[in-house]
């Protein structure tokens, strides 16, 4: 990546991490359609790399809001999946995997728009785990199905929650993709040139995250969910 390519990506990420850490969604769709046209093999490690500071702070600034027993649930359901996206990467070729996930996201965001208000259960949960395991080791985007899932709750609750699954899963994706040699130094290195503009964003979140609740959230949620669909429908 060159210093110019570099720098606009920089940018891109200061928007992206200000996005997610007002809505608690929304960075892997922003940065990923553009580093997959300048370097797509730099995904999805420099995404997973990123997202887990990002998300740690999130989790932390919000963390009298968390559900851990909805987080465990679906962290359970992470693990099987995870083992899933990895076996996806290798045997599934990416525009067929985002013509997949990209149709049955729009789906799922089209029909919560004609769902009355609803509280996820336990397998609601570990099947939302499961799907977000898959598709974020395999593509770096997890963040509808959360987000889907949790849009009825108070936007605290949303974004603390959902972070807390960010960050479990992705440690997690992250180690499969390192102890299968899917992780190299050039991928590392980029993510921690891009650390600086992602404390940026991050930190300028806090300045409107608790404008951001209520009836607000939840067009935000279905928003992103059918936008993200859409551009993995194209993508793929």
């Amino acid at each position: 990546m060159t210093t110019n390519l570099l720098v606009a990506t920089a940018f891109l990420v200061v928007l992206a991490a200000f996005v997610q850490g007002a809505t608690g969604f929304g960075f892997a769709l922003i940065v990923a359609p553009v580093i997959g046209l300048i370097e797509p093999h730099l995904l999805p490690v420099v995404l997973l790399v990123l997202m887990i500071p990002l998300n740690v702070y999130v989790a932390c600034r919000e963390r009298h809001a968390i559900d851990f027993r909805g987080a465990g649930w679906i962290t359970a359901g992470r693990v099987a999946g995870t083992a899933v996206g990895l076996w996806v990467l290798a045997a599934v070729s990416t525009g067929g995997l985002s013509l997949l996930i990209g149709g049955s996201t729009v789906l799922a965001a089209l029909v919560s728009l004609l769902a009355p208000s609803f509280v996820p259960g336990r397998g609601a949960l570990v099947a939302v785990g499961a799907v977000t395991g898959v598709t974020e080791t395999a593509t770096g985007v997890g963040g509808p199905p959360l987000a889907l899932v949790h849009q009825h709750r108070p936007a605290p609750v949303l974004r603390s929650t959902v972070a807390v699954c960010f960050v479990i899963g992705e440690v997690l994706s992250l180690g499969l993709l390192a102890a299968t040699s899917k992780v190299n130094a050039h991928q590392i290195r980029t993510a921690l040139l891009l650390l600086p503009a992602l404390a940026v964003g991050a930190l300028l979140s806090r300045t409107v995250h608790r404008r951001v609740d209520g009836p607000l959230m939840r067009t935000l949620v279905l928003g992103f969910a059918i936008i993200s669909g859409i551009l993995l429908l194209v993508t793929g």
